[in-house]
């Protein structure tokens, strides 16, 4: 065993002995030896005792590793200068090469053999969990996060990822996955789950990656109808008449739930949909629409955000809903009046609240229009739930997937910021906005 290894293990050794007392330099000597390393058996022992090591901490003391990565695992400047001098000099493939090489953080490196351990990937996207945590408190460790969303970005590349139907004969480990990780509509028992899996009405399919093969990264739960939906609750209900698959025409896309928060960022749910949309064709060709029923989440609190004459009609008139929805029980007995004001500041909030990037501000929006749909229809109620009413005033939205139009969708809104909208909602934007 050469000497740098047998002084890792020496290392290792005293570490086990005073976990509590474990100091910066302790993971810094680790993490360096690694680096150093040559032969690939003797790196998959030592990325996996850095992991033990960095698992081994309290949560609280995790935040320092992240700090080490950023300070002590930068890429080599002098390194990088004399890459920049030979390149100036000569402005060359090779040259160009060499400088993208010096410039890459160490820290990468590290990550990547890191991975080598048994079990490596799912502990890396544990610790990238972990990451965004300690984020909240320093935002300088986000050039840390930088190097673990470009590797994980190629290592969840589409073309490593499976796509598998989830249903009712799904092993159970699973399957209690699935109810842990709903994001949209909670699974509130396993007879809830049945419903939802069981009917020949109803699919779910999620993506798994080789190295996670247990965990689901993303699922997406559809409802074969044969209409147009506006409303969550009868596609949750209990004791309704299942249709027989073959008479479907719609397929519904009511649920995506990414799973892994370690994968924040990393796209791979714009390709789930498509994927999905385009086996069912395959499996029921009577199918010829394909349309989500999505929550509006951030409305409310836009809302409550707004100046009272943000939200002012074009007479002028008071035009604001904040006071009325006050009242117990409001959308029971709504009045024309609040539902007018309440239309108008829903389709202000799709059409023409942004962000910085002049995207719309609605996480779910930004999503289905990146993804290439089209904006279809606003829901009146389409969720009275608690969490509806709470989110988004109860209003749901139906984003359009017409496999031959999303590409171009897609183009128009990433480089013209078009929101694409059916005839529907555009008569609906110039009757309340544009009046």
């Amino acid at each position: 065993m050469r000497s740098k290894e047998q002084g890792f293990f020496a290392e290792m050794a005293r570490w086990w002995s005073n976990r509590a007392a474990c100091a910066e330099g302790d993971f810094e000597s680790m993490a360096s030896i690694l680096l150093s390393g040559k032969g690939e058996a003797s790196g998959v022992a030592l990325a996996s005792h850095l992991l033990l090591a960095y698992h081994a901490l309290p949560s609280a003391d995790r935040p320092r590793f992240f700090t080490l990565l950023a300070t002590r695992f930068g890429p080599d400047l002098e390194l990088v200068q004399r890459a920049i001098e030979v390149f100036q000099r000569s402005p060359e493939t090779t040259a160009a090469a060499r400088l993208h090489f010096s410039a890459e953080p160490r820290r990468q490196e590290l990550i990547r053999r890191m991975n080598l351990a048994p079990r490596g990937t799912s502990q890396l996207v544990a610790m990238r969990e972990d990451l965004l945590t300690a984020m909240q408190q320093d935002a300088s460790l986000a050039i840390v996060d930088a190097d673990f969303r470009h590797l994980f970005a190629s290592w969840f590349n589409r073309g490593f990822l499976e796509l598998r139907r989830i249903d009712w004969s799904t092993p159970a480990h699973i399957l209690e996955k699935i109810i842990r990780y709903e994001a949209v509509h909670a699974i509130n028992s396993w007879e809830d789950l049945r419903l939802r899996l069981e009917p020949a009405d109803r699919r779910c399919f999620a993506f798994f990656h080789p190295a996670l093969p247990e965990e689901p990264l993303i699922f997406v739960e559809v409802a074969l109808t044969t209409a147009l939906p506006g409303s969550i609750a009868p596609l949750l209900r209990s004791g309704r008449a299942a249709i027989r698959s073959q008479s479907a025409t719609v397929a519904v896309f009511y649920s995506i739930s990414n799973c892994q928060r370690g994968l924040r960022g990393i796209m791979f749910g714009n390709f789930l949909i498509k994927q999905v949309a385009e086996d069912l064709k395959r499996e029921l060709p009577t199918l010829n629409t394909f349309v989500t029923l999505s929550p509006l989440p951030g409305f409310c609190r836009w809302l409550s955000a707004q100046p009272d004459t943000a939200a002012a009609s074009t007479d002028g008139s008071a035009d604001w809903p904040l006071d009325e929805m006050r009242r117990t029980n409001w959308h029971e007995t709504p009045t024309r009046s609040l539902r007018e004001k309440l239309l108008r500041a829903a389709v202000r909030y799709l059409f023409q609240a942004k962000d910085e990037m002049r995207k719309p501000i609605d996480p779910v929006a930004r999503f289905h229009l990146g993804n290439g749909a089209r904006l279809e229809r606003l829901n009146w109620m389409g969720d009275s739930s608690a969490k509806g009413l709470s989110e988004a005033a109860g209003f749901m939205v139906n984003y359009l997937y017409d496999l031959g139009s999303v590409e171009r969708n897609h183009e128009a809104y990433a480089n013209k910021d078009e929101i694409v909208a059916s005839p529907e909602m555009q008569r609906l934007e110039r009757a309340l906005l544009r009046a």
